[in-house]
């Protein structure tokens, strides 16, 4: 029955899983799309349903999940950018893209959720299935941030959000006042390293919601990985946007990031200024 099933788009990495593992303990049939290259095939055993298809066979995932029963549709898990650009539009998709002035995240998938909801696939969020996994407001480690890293942080912030605001990446990169380096079809991990070859030890990244942003899709993630990239990068303070990112192994990455004098803190519009 449709009230009792959740559909997912599942991307890569652990959210799929983990969204689709809460789902079926508060006793939801789960029904998951993945794509090639993208999503892990282990998820297959994690859901009642499962298809494996290209990225961009729109029409194909639109029966599967109607075949299927389902009313309710999630997306969950990053889509690798760069291999995106490599997508196979069918005509469906195709017809969709056509009519987009900007191919930018937030616009594209905006297009692709209004072509959902269309045929009654209505979006929820992931994160609702899971709420444990936002990271909330606060000094997550040990070591709090300096005033110099205050002050590159109140600096960050702003240049964050209005890089979000065009669409353009979720985090930046800033060291003593001057931006370093500012996230764009790379993804996050790749402009850390990028930053901190730019900019050397004692880098500040800041990772926000884009303004404006649909927080159905495309929260912001981090987790143990992020954590050690900022750590092989010299990096001293990560600010995430509190209550709107996906801290993912929190216990793991904040012992790691304990362990090698990095501090971690959960910021929001309102902390920022004080």
């Amino acid at each position: 029955m449709a009230e009792h099933s959740i559909g997912i788009v599942a991307g890569k990495g652990q959210f799929p899983a983990l969204v689709a593992r809460s789902a079926r303990e508060a006793g939801l049939r789960v029904v998951a799309c993945g794509f090639h290259g993208h999503t892990d095939p282990a998820m297959e055993h994690e859901v009642d349903a499962f298809s494996m298809l290209h990225l961009g066979a729109l029409n194909k995932l639109i029966e599967f999940y109607r075949s299927h029963g389902v009313e309710r549709l999630c997306f969950a898990g990053a889509i690798s950018k760069p291999k995106a650009l490599d997508l196979r539009p069918d005509f469906r998709a195709a017809k969709v893209l056509f009519k987009l002035r900007s191919k930018g995240d937030d616009v594209l998938l905006r297009a692709v959720m209004d072509e959902l909801e269309s045929e009654g696939l209505h979006i929820v969020q992931a994160a609702e299935l899971v709420p444990g996994l936002r990271g909330p407001v606060g000094v997550m480690t040990r070591r709090s941030p300096t005033d110099e890293e205050w002050q590159d942080l109140r600096y960050g912030w702003p240049i964050a959000c209005a890089i979000g605001s065009m669409d353009i990446g979720q985090c930046v990169v800033v060291k003593r006042g001057m931006v370093v380096a500012v996230e764009g079809l790379e993804g996050t991990d790749a402009v850390l390293r990028r930053g901190a070859e730019l900019g050397g030890a004692g880098c500040v990244a800041i990772k926000i919601v884009k303004p404006g942003q649909d927080e159905r899709i495309d929260l912001p993630a981090l987790g143990a990985g992020t954590i050690r990239t900022l750590v092989d990068g010299g990096y001293s303070c990560l600010a995430y946007h509190a209550g709107k990112t996906l801290f993912f192994d929190r216990e793991e990455a904040v012992r790691l990031a304990d362990s090698h004098a990095l501090t971690i803190i959960g910021m929001d519009e309102t902390t920022i200024g004080s």
